[in-house]
């Protein structure tokens, strides 16, 4: 029998920002069609998520911001910071996408492996949301899952090209964390925090050497026993990205997909994936991309 990777998603991750935004807002909705198209997802293995509780969002996020997020209630200097208008459906998004991962990873602890339909908004600090990211979902699902499950040591790998700041700054004194960013060199945010292993990459990069690099940090960290492990599968890698300054085809980020996954499926280390960033110029193409993490995922389960 066919097995199906769960996936998370909900009509909401699909904020009211406006047609002309940058942010391509509408991939989230797109995804799950195309997800469904390609036969991965189907009724019974889509979950849809409910609003993160604050009670969760407290192990990560200050209850002065998180009020503020509630309230709509943001200086114009803080909402120039998000990118984001805070209108009430981008208040929605930031709460139920937030609740995505943290279902996502309980489902991944069952199932080994699970993806939310969107995620990884990894420049949220505790106390503000920077470039599109309003709640930092990874960080708090992750210490949801320390708290529910004990867990002694969680991966959070982030190939987003453009580096983790966030995640870095709220894990940097707690060793029950390990934060691996793996980004470009001279892409925003022009402050960069110390995760616990930072890679940066020179503009114009192409497959082999980012393959490359990839497989060596996998092999660097391979001696360390996680119990989880949260993947940022960025794909503003992409050679076609609007904002990213490397070189990569579709073929390396399925490579990439292919090598990260594969890793830590076979040593039975269960792995939540997240979208991560994307802002291809063509569209169609973006949403074919983000796809490969749920297609990769599913073909795993079934060989």
């Amino acid at each position: 029998m066919m097995k199906s990777v769960p996936i998370i998603n909900h009509p909401d991750y699909v904020a009211q920002i406006g047609d002309d935004h940058r942010f391509p807002i509408k991939k989230f909705g797109e995804l799950i069609k195309i997800l469904k198209k390609k036969n991965i997802a189907k009724d019974h293995n889509i979950f849809r998520p409910t609003e993160v509780s604050k009670s969760t969002l407290l192990n990560v996020h200050n209850e002065e911001y998180i009020n503020k997020i509630n309230n709509l209630s943001l200086t114009q200097e803080e909402i120039r910071k998000l990118g984001f208008p805070l209108v009430s459906s981008v208040r929605r998004r930031s709460f139920v996408a937030t609740g995505g991962t943290v279902l996502a990873s309980k489902l991944a602890v069952k199932n080994k492996l699970a993806c939310n339909t969107a995620g990884g908004s990894h420049h949220a600090f505790p106390n503000q949301g920077n470039g599109y990211c309003v709640f930092n979902d990874v960080a708090v699902a992750a210490k949801y899952l320390k708290k529910k499950y004990k867990f002694e040591k969680i991966l959070i790998l982030d190939l987003d090209v453009h580096q983790g700041d966030g995640t870095a700054k709220i894990f940097e004194n707690d060793n029950s964390f390990f934060t691996v960013s793996i980004h470009s060199k001279k892409n925003y945010p022009s402050k960069k925090q110390s995760s616990d292993i930072d890679i940066e990459l020179d503009d114009g990069m192409e497959d082999e050497e980012y393959l490359s690099i990839v497989n060596r940090l996998i092999k660097k960290i391979e001696s360390q026993d996680f119990n989880f492990v949260f993947y940022v599968a960025g794909v503003d890698i992409h050679c076609d990205d609007r904002l990213g300054k490397l070189n990569i085809s579709e073929a390396g980020i399925r490579k990439r997909e292919k090598m990260v996954i594969n890793h830590f499926f076979k040593k039975k280390i269960p792995l939540c994936g997240v979208l991560g960033g994307g802002y291809n110029h063509d569209f169609d193409q973006l949403i074919n991309l983000h796809s490969i993490l749920h297609e990769t995922c599913n073909n795993l389960l079934n060989n």
